[in-house]
């Protein structure tokens, strides 16, 4: 790189800065629930460099919170320990043993590494138990032909959440990192879904945005074609998305949560490709974005 290349290297580096400085001014002290999961936990290097993306947000002012799941990881454990993965109408059953198993690789594998990957990238990162600030009620699966409902073990259904807890955290300057956990009335652990986790943790915080990074670019017109990003959906759109098939399969309980987070006070809705190298910077401070954002008819944001 000559003389030449390398000014112009660095004057875009500054116009970048300068395209950040309105969504810091704007975001400064925001409140901002991440949503990490998918196969974009599944590359080392990738969640490396998004915990220090978390990492930069925190450092310039912002109110990071990252709810995460694990799902390879808790798979892999079940295959080592040669345990049966039992499904009911496309659920994973969590018997007794699985339950266990989640809970120690959700807590002691992948949230330490999360912790520790930001606490390494100098940030104030710190474990937060979901059995701690969740409270849920054993859910079940319905059969789609009979309508009849079918056990599927230890997954619950968040019944409340301890917002304070988490604002406490946050108050002295920590960036909760949490597990989609949680207790029932009689001390029972349920695994959670971690995307309707993360909605609960938005709505109980009234966190001003809240972004899952996935392993898919966005909502998809046509799920064949990744190109097919819907770039802005109005909440009064979504009925008719629905109804288009648009939205469906795994994709429904997140955007029904993610609705009643924007009814509680979440200002917008990101649905990110976690796969993309600083994606969660790229949808915050540039002025093009990329996913999908969910937004009230009159936000203004």
């Amino acid at each position: 790189m000559n003389k030449e290349e390398k000014m112009q290297d660095t004057i875009n580096k500054a116009s970048i800065l300068v395209e950040a400085l309105p969504y810091i001014q704007k975001f400064r002290k925001a409140l901002i629930a991440v949503k990490f999961g998918g196969s974009s936990m599944e590359d080392p290097e990738l969640v490396k460099n998004t915990m220090r993306d978390i990492v930069l947000m925190e450092c310039i002012g912002f109110c990071p919170v990252v709810i995460h799941g694990g799902g390879k990881a808790i798979s892999a454990e079940l295959k080592k320990q040669n345990i049966p993965v039992k499904f009911v109408n496309g659920l994973r059953h969590t018997c007794e043993k699985t339950i266990k198993i989640v809970d120690d690789v959700l807590h002691n594998q992948v949230n330490a590494e999360l912790v520790k990957l930001a606490v390494a990238a100098g940030g104030n990162a710190v474990s937060l138990s979901g059995k701690e600030i969740f409270k849920a009620k054993r859910t079940f699966s319905v059969d789609p032909i009979t309508g009849e409902k079918q056990d599927i073990g230890f997954v619950g259904e968040i019944t409340e959440v301890d917002g304070d807890k988490i604002m406490n955290l946050i108050n002295q300057g920590k960036v909760p990192v949490i597990t989609p956990l949680a207790l029932g009335e009689n001390g029972e652990v349920y695994n959670i879904n971690a995307d309707v986790a993360a909605c609960k943790v938005a709505q109980a915080i009234k966190a001003r945005k809240l972004v899952f990074l996935s392993d898919v670019p966005g909502v998809l017109r046509d799920p064949a074609d990744e190109s097919s990003v819907i770039g802005t959906i109005c909440t009064d759109e979504v009925d008719q998305l629905i109804q288009d098939k648009i939205l469906s399969g795994g994709m429904l309980p997140k955007i029904k949560s993610s609705m009643e987070a924007l009814a509680s006070g979440t200002n917008k809705v990101h649905m990110i490709d976690g796969r993309v190298l600083h994606s969660l910077l790229l949808e915050i401070f540039t002025d093009k974005g990329i996913g999908t954002e969910i937004i009230k008819p009159d936000s203004i944001l």
